[in-house]
Order: structure tokens, then C-alpha cells, then sequence
């Protein structure tokens, strides 16, 4: 018998290495621009707890950016009548809250003192200054103009969010396609100001009762149940935030100058697409 090194099957089938020599950056770099993002961190303190926080609020902004993304396609797709990539849309819109609403875990545990360490170095800064975060809430019909005064020293990020305000909502879109479709939307509602904040209207109450009393595999129904899941994960955005900051910080005066708790839990009370929920009572 020949003492020759043989060739085992599994030797035969090993996978090739991955390639490994690139010119210039790698693919992965210059799609993902994992350099960029890793080297966007400038803690202002010696504490090691900032980092988590400064990385962590930054990730936020980033699920903020997708989660508009995706709302805004589900409204262009409702201007088009089209309510399956809609419905699409929201749904990944729902996991991508999920992510968000994690978020809050690594900063949801801190005590007062762990959070003071490094509190100084937010300056004047605060979550409620967050362009992207304000165009979400635009979209979920949450419209104010003042939002738009502290962008002014940011003359693109500015005309974004103008352009936000003065656009319709995802829920004037939504309230939009119950009309076209035979429902009984008042004038009043259709034609309102789309920079003005929502306010709900019994009226369309009773059509989403109507649509919920009805088939149960409908499209608007479909569409409901999807706003409904985003309303809830809003919601619980808002609670979580409220709690994290109860515990870093108890009801003292919030960063950016607002009320702090008292100002989140104001916030939380809000309900996200009222109708939806209040249409439950009568179905």
C-alpha cells in the first residue's frame, strides 16, 4: 500500500477562502462606510458610560432615518392607491420600531449618579432636537411649527422639515384613501391645513368603526391593524423613554430646557392615529 498523503472527501469539498486582496478599500467599506461610522464618536468626558450613550443615540437616529424612509413610502404608495406595499412598508416599519424601542436597554438602567457623570457634556443638547425624530412625528400627524426653530442655524435640515410640515401626513394619506374609497370623511378634515397637528375627528371615528365591522380580510382593515401595531410601538417609545429618564434623573429640568418627565409624560399621554383606537369602543 502506497504511504502517499491521500485526499479525504472532506478535503475535496473544503470551501475556497474568502478573497482577501482588494486595490483600494474593500466592497463592504465602500457600500457599508463602516469607517465612517465607527470613527463619529467624540465623548466629551472622561466617563466610560458616555460612549455607550453617545453610541446608542446615535444608532437611534439611524433606525429614526429608516423608519421615515419607510413612512414615506407607505404614503406615496397610499397617494397611488396602492395599499398592499402600504401595508408592506408599515410592517417593516414595526420591526424596525422594535429595534428602536431596544434601544433604550443599555440606557434604561442608569442611576442618577451614572448619568451625572457625563451629563455635562450635552451642554444644552436634548433627544426633542433631533431633526429626524421630528420627521417621524410629522408624519404620525404630530405637526408644530415651532419644532422648526431650533434647525434654523441648519439651512438644509430647515427646508426638510418645512417641507415635512407643509406636506400631508401618513394619516392624512390614509384619511385621504378612506374618501376616495366611499367613505364619509367630512370636508373639513380632508381640507384642513396639513402643517396643523391632527385632531380627532368623530366623524372619521365612525368610519373606522364601520371598516372594523366589517369584512375582516378587507385592505383597509389590513391597514388599520398595521397603523395600530405602529401607534402601539410609538407609544411604547415614548413610555420607555419616560421611564429611562425618570430613573437617570428623577423631575429634574430636562437638558435641552424643558420640563423633563413632566414634559415626556405630557408626550406619552398622546395617542398616535386617535380614531383607530377610539373606534374599538363601538364596533
Amino acid at each position: 500500500m502506497s504511504h502517499q498523503a491521500q485526499t479525504t472527501p472532506q478535503e475535496a469539498h473544503e470551501p475556497e477562502a474568502p478573497h482577501l486582496d482588494f486595490a483600494g478599500t474593500t466592497p463592504y467599506e465602500d457600500y457599508v462606510k463602516a469607517d465612517v461610522l465607527t470613527h463619529l464618536q467624540h465623548p466629551l468626558s472622561d466617563d466610560p458610560g458616555e460612549m455607550v450613550f453617545l453610541v446608542t443615540t446615535q444608532v437611534m437616529e439611524l433606525w429614526f432615518t429608516v423608519i421615515v424612509h419607510e413612512w414615506e413610502t407607505a404614503a406615496r404608495a397610499l397617494r397611488e392607491d396602492r395599499v398592499p406595499p402600504a401595508v408592506d412598508a408599515l410592517r417593516r416599519s414595526v420591526r424596525e420600531l422594535e429595534a428602536l424601542n431596544a434601544s433604550w436597554k443599555p440606557l434604561g438602567q442608569l442611576t442618577p449618579a451614572q448619568f451625572n457623570a457625563y451629563r455635562g457634556a450635552l451642554g444644552d443638547g436634548s433627544g426633542f432636537q433631533s431633526a429626524m425624530y421630528r420627521r417621524m412625528e410629522f408624519l404620525l400627524g404630530d405637526k408644530s411649527a415651532s419644532m422648526l426653530v431650533p434647525h434654523r442655524g441648519a439651512p438644509r435640515v430647515h427646508a426638510e422639515l418645512e417641507k415635512a410640515l407643509h406636506e400631508p401626513s401618513l394619516y392624512d394619506e390614509v384619511i385621504r384613501l378612506l374618501a376616495r374609497r366611499g367613505h364619509d370623511i367630512p370636508a373639513a378634515v380632508l381640507d384642513r391645513d396639513p402643517s396643523r397637528r391632527h385632531e380627532p375627528s368623530p366623524r372619521v371615528e365612525a368610519v373606522w368603526a364601520a371598516v372594523y365591522a366589517g369584512d375582516q380580510n378587507s385592505e383597509e382593515v389590513r391597514l388599520g391593524e398595521a397603523l395600530t401595531d405602529v401607534a402601539e410601538l410609538v407609544w411604547r417609545w415614548r413610555n420607555d423613554h419616560l421611564v429611562a429618564t425618570r430613573r437617570a434623573m428623577g423631575a429634574k429640568t430636562g437638558t435641552g430646557g424643558s420640563a423633563g418627565v413632566a414634559w415626556l409624560e405630557k408626550r406619552a399621554r398622546n395617542q398616535v392615529f386617535p380614531e383607530l383606537w377610539t373606534a374599538r369602543s363601538h364596533v
